[in-house]
C-alpha cells in the first residue's frame, strides 16, 4: 500500500489525549477535519493504527488533535514522534483547483529552464502565505523558485518535469 505523510506527531499536549502535530499536508482543513480517518504510525512501526479525528484546533505553529476513544495522555503517548498518513485512495483530486497540485506530485520533479538547462530537483515546498516557494537543489546550490505564473511555465507531473522562465536575479 502506498502511504503519504500528512503530519508528524511531535509531542502530546496536556493530559486529555491531545497530540501536537506538525502538518506536512497542503489541505489541513480537509485532512484534519473531525470525523476523518488517518493512519497513525508509531515511531519505527511498519503497521498503522487507524484513528478517527475527534477534535482539531490550531495552537501556534501546530495543529492539536484528539482521536476518538483516546481521551488521556497514556493512550496517545506511544504515538509521540510518529507519523500521520493517508492512502492514495484518500488523495482525492476534487480538493484541487486548476493549476494546483499535491505536494508529493511536485517534490521530486526536475526543474528545467525554457532554454533546456537543468536547474535541479524540487526537494521541499515552503508555504509563505502569498504563494508557495519551491526549494530546488541544484548541483552546486539550492534555489528558491516562487510558484507564480510569470516564472512557472509548464508542469508535467507524469514525466516529473517543470519548465520555468529564469528572470534576472532568480538563480
Amino acid at each position: 500500500m502506498e502511504w503519504f505523510n500528512v503530519g508528524r506527531i511531535v509531542n502530546t499536549h496536556g493530559i486529555r489525549g491531545e497530540v501536537r502535530v506538525l502538518s506536512t499536508t497542503d489541505f489541513e482543513e480537509e485532512r484534519f477535519a473531525v470525523g476523518n480517518k488517518l493512519a497513525a504510525f508509531k515511531k519505527d512501526d511498519k503497521k498503522p493504527t487507524w484513528v478517527t479525528i475527534d477534535s482539531m484546533r490550531r495552537h501556534k505553529n501546530f495543529i492539536l488533535l484528539t482521536f476518538e476513544g483516546m481521551n488521556n495522555i497514556n493512550l496517545v503517548e506511544p504515538f509521540k514522534e510518529g507519523m500521520l498518513k493517508v492512502t492514495k485512495d484518500q488523495m482525492t483530486d476534487d480538493l484541487l483547483e486548476e493549476n494546483e497540485f499535491f505536494f508529493h506530485e511536485i517534490i521530486g520533479c526536475t526543474v528545467i529552464s525554457e532554454e533546456g538547462e537543468t536547474i535541479g530537483v524540487v526537494t521541499e515546498i515552503l508555504q509563505t502565505g502569498a504563494n508557495d516557494v519551491w526549494v530546488v537543489k541544484g548541483s552546486k546550490k539550492e534555489h528558491y523558485i516562487p510558484y507564480i505564473e510569470d516564472i512557472v511555465k509548464d508542469i508535467d507531473v507524469m514525466d516529473k518535469k517543470i519548465v520555468i522562465h529564469v528572470m534576472e536575479g532568480l538563480l
